[in-house]
């Protein structure tokens, strides 16, 4: 990885493992990223919930903790 790459990406926590991910990303571009439905997962922020309606607001700084809960259906 160049520099360049290096000051466009920042770390942060997701489920438990460090993840370099592009920086200036929204939690929506964060599940977008990762092919994730904003509708089937909860995301919880550095130990907090957020709404669903806050995610393009919502920017991911170095050294978030995120945490995304998958809803599974099933009979």
């Amino acid at each position: 990885m160049d520099a360049l790459d290096t000051r466009d990406t920042i770390t942060i926590r997701l489920n438990g493992k460090e993840r370099a991910i592009s920086a200036r990303m929204t939690v929506q571009d964060l599940l977008a990223s990762l092919d994730l439905h904003p509708g089937m997962i909860v995301v919880e922020l550095n130990r907090e919930i957020l709404e669903r309606d806050s995610y393009e607001a919502v920017f991911v700084s170095p050294g978030d903790t995120v945490e995304l809960v998958h809803f599974v259906g099933g009979g």
